[in-house]
């Protein structure tokens, strides 16, 4: 693929990252849009992905993020740990972690005992299953966050399913990471683990069952290559070296 110039263009690339472990992944609760910030190991997984993303080699155009502090302070640390702040960084409310409902700050264990482990299941691993939708006077509903004022209030959740947050995702996906991807540039979106898993199921074509199964590890990049047809090419994590036995 050339340009103008007769030069050969750089072929489209994008990084995947979830954000370092937060304060509730730790605690094993359930989080959702609850903005809760990184836990130690947190900062350690993100100064580690910035580590391993500047040993590849790649250098990054632009970024997007959610409107989660766990997720915009992993982005903060890769692009200071790099020396990149200067990069442009969109934030979205699209790319926020699947709004787990009335279930949100609940510990997954004690829910689990109380409700059942085949329920609880459902709700966490089900593609079209919604949890227990929060009433619109619940401190916790996001109509009253300052950060989704202008948000039209009919498409804030009140509890999604993972079809609901992928339908959420891709919308913002084709309108503004793809037409970065068509310019071969090179894309980091740091998010959360349900709305990267919109993501994985787009470009790798998976089925419901399959998602449902697909784990995205807290702090460790997922890169995509791209042909110029944005069909990807190649696939792989970024993990540290084995350790020497």
């Amino acid at each position: 693929m050339e340009g103008a110039s007769g030069r050969r263009r750089a072929l489209p690339r994008l990084v995947l990252l979830r954000h370092g472990q937060s304060v509730w992944n730790r605690d094993n609760r359930f989080t959702g849009w609850t903005d809760v910030d990184l836990s130690e190991r947190g900062f350690a997984e993100a100064r580690e992905a910035a580590r391993l993303l500047a040993a590849s080699g790649i250098a990054f155009d632009h970024c997007f993020t959610s409107v989660m502090k766990r997720a915009i302070r992993t982005l903060w640390i890769v692009l200071d740990e790099t020396d990149a702040m200067w990069l442009p960084v969109c934030q979205t409310w699209r790319l926020n972690e699947r709004h787990y409902g009335a279930l949100q700050g609940l510990d997954k264990a004690r829910t689990g005992e109380d409700v059942g482990e085949a329920q609880l299941r459902v709700w966490r691993r089900s593609y079209s299953a919604r949890p227990p939708a929060l009433a619109l006077s619940d401190p916790r509903h996001p109509a009253g966050d300052r950060r989704y004022a202008l948000v039209p209030r009919a498409q804030l959740p009140a509890g999604e399913s993972l079809a609901d947050t992928v339908a959420r995702v891709l919308p913002f996906w084709h309108e503004r990471i793809e037409p970065v991807l068509i310019h071969g540039r090179t894309a980091l979106v740091v998010a959360h683990g349900n709305s990267l898993r919109g993501l994985v199921m787009h470009l790798d074509g998976l089925g419901e069952d399959e998602v449902a199964e697909l784990e995205i590890p807290t702090g460790t990049p997922l890169v995509y290559d791209f042909d110029e047809g944005l069909t990807p090419t190649r696939r792989r994590w970024l993990h540290p070296p084995a350790e020497p036995i």
